[in-house]
Order: structure tokens, then C-alpha cells, then sequence
């Protein structure tokens, strides 16, 4: 019989899964206060917890820089297994669950998301179909609320790639929309309709513009984003989205064939709070599975205008 070797308890090290979520966290956010209010903890606790961190590990984690927290190599290096051990407990929490699931999921999501997470949503209602899914759609400044007020259990938002916080679903082109056929890009002011005047893409897109020295006025501003593709659709307004989520019926342009500013790109990121629960932790894995395929502009989905 082959003898099983015991480990040599005396060896065994265990890092705190805890001080872990802190450091990610604050190395996500760039900041101990921003960190320490998205965990629900005051910032004297995140800055303790990552001094434990970094004894425990005997090097330092963090480097400030003009004001900032930066990285430092070890810390860096840390990070990316970081990572991978909060996605292994928060998935092991999650399968073993899942058969138990029950209750309800409130999920925050931007207007634009709700049609690209339809997917995600009727895999996970069938297989959970004791859990209560409702949605709250919102621009993502909204949903960011939402969840540090407890609002939502978890949520989608948008915002700029290099300024991206949370978890980093995808990162995408954010484009020019126009409707076939339509000249609404030539003209001056440019006529422009958004989806909602708190939309994470608006101050980007009138910033863009007023680099570009292009006069624009607003043609419509509902919180519907039926109703924005309708006046593009109509040739009134051209509008932004990110590629993945133009209709087929609409045209991403060339900006410079256009005429019009190059815009950044933007991420989408899933939002949870510091204390998740099970169903929003098996929902938030549907979503990595249905969300982060990689997305490119397709030559066909671009405008003729070039």
C-alpha cells in the first residue's frame, strides 16, 4: 500500500482572502477611500488591512505617486493571481449553491446593455428558476450608486477604458451611429441625440466635439433607447454607441470620413458590492460567459462614407 505523506503543517502558509479582496480592490480603484467605500469598511480598516497584507508578504504592495496609488513590482505581480483566487471563491461559492438558490436578484444595467445581457438572463432563469430576476435600468453613474446604497446586488456600467473600475467584463469602440441614407452628420449644428443626459458616453462625446470646434444642438434626450434609435433611424440626429450594440439597420462611421472627432474606447465592468450574494455571484458568472468574447469593429458594420 503506498503511504499518503502528510504535509508538514509547520510550512503551510494561508493568505486571507479578505486582505486579498481589499488589495484588488484598491488597486482596481487607484484609491484606499474609494476602496474602502465600495467594501463598506472606513479607510483606516482598508489601510490596516493592507499593511497586514504586505507584513504577511514581507514587501511592499503600493507606491504613491502625485497623489495617486500606484503598483509597485511585487505588487503588480500579485495582482493578477489576486484575481484569479477571488474568481476561484467567489465560483466554488456559486456551485456549491447553486441547487439552493432562491429569492430575488435585483440587476442594474444601462439602457444599452439590456438587449446584449438578454442572453446571460434566459440561461440563468432556466437554470434557477427559483430566483426572481428584476432589472434597473439606469445610466451607469445611477447604477454605481445603486450598489454602494445597497440598491442593486450587482450591476453592468460603462465607462472610459482608462478609467475603468471593478471588474473588466470587455472593452469596446465607442462609435458614430447614423441611419442609412441619412445626411444629419453633415450638418451644422451637428444634430445629436443620447440616450440619457446622464450618460456615461455624453460629456465625452460634447468634449470631443468641442476639440473638434463642431457646433452641435440636441434633438432629443429620453432615457429610452428605443426612442434615440428612432430619430437616427428618421435621419434627425446620429447618436453614440459602442459597436457591439448598433442595430443592423443603423451605420457605424469612419470618423474622419465623417468629419467628426475619434472617440475612446470604453469598458464594460461588473460592479459588486463587498458582500455579495450567492445568486448574484452565479449571475455575475453567466454574464463573464455571455459578455467577454472579444469585440472588433466588422468591415460591414461601417458607413460607406469613406
Amino acid at each position: 500500500m503506498k503511504l499518503i505523506k502528510r504535509p508538514n503543517v509547520s510550512t503551510i502558509r494561508n493568505l486571507d482572502l479578505d486582505l486579498i479582496r481589499t488589495f484588488v480592490t484598491v488597486a482596481e480603484s487607484g484609491s484606499v477611500t474609494v476602496a474602502a467605500n465600495l467594501l463598506h469598511m472606513t479607510q483606516g480598516a482598508a489601510s490596516q488591512q493592507i499593511k497586514r497584507l504586505e507584513d504577511r508578504l514581507d514587501c511592499l504592495l503600493f507606491v504613491r505617486k502625485a497623489r495617486k496609488l500606484e503598483l509597485s513590482r511585487h505588487g503588480e505581480q500579485l495582482l493578477v493571481k489576486a484575481r484569479q483566487m477571488l474568481r476561484l471563491n467567489d465560483e466554488i461559492w456559486a456551485d456549491m449553491t447553486a441547487e439552493s438558490l432562491r429569492g430575488s436578484l435585483r440587476v442594474g444595467v444601462p439602457y444599452d446593455l439590456v438587449t446584449p445581457l438578454a442572453s446571460a438572463m434566459k440561461a440563468f432563469a432556466e437554470a434557477h428558476p427559483h430566483v426572481e430576476i428584476s432589472l434597473e435600468c439606469a445610466a451607469s453613474l445611477e447604477l454605481c450608486e445603486a450598489v454602494d446604497n445597497g440598491r442593486v446586488d450587482m450591476s453592468l456600467v460603462e465607462c472610459l477604458a482608462s478609467e475603468a473600475e471593478g471588474e473588466v467584463i470587455r472593452i469596446e469602440p465607442l462609435v458614430w451611429v447614423t441611419g442609412r441614407g441619412s445626411d444629419a452628420w453633415e450638418k451644422r449644428p451637428l444634430p445629436l441625440s443620447m440616450v440619457d443626459e446622464r450618460c456615461a458616453f455624453r460629456p465625452v462625446v460634447l468634449g470631443a466635439l468641442a476639440d473638434g470646434n463642431i457646433p452641435w444642438r440636441t434633438v432629443f434626450e429620453s432615457g429610452n433607447i428605443e426612442a434615440t434609435a428612432a430619430t437616427v433611424r428618421a435621419g434627425l440626429a446620429v447618436t453614440t454607441w459602442l459597436v457591439s450594440t448598433v442595430p443592423p439597420d443603423l451605420e457605424a462611421m469612419v470618423p474622419r470620413a465623417a468629419g467628426l472627432p475619434a472617440l475612446p474606447p470604453f469598458a464594460i465592468c461588473l460592479r459588486l458590492p463587498s458582500t455579495v450574494q450567492p445568486a448574484a455571484l452565479e449571475f455575475a458568472r453567466y454574464i463573464r460567459e455571455s459578455l467577454s468574447h472579444d469585440t472588433a469593429i466588422a468591415p460591414s458594420r461601417l458607413s460607406v462614407l469613406a
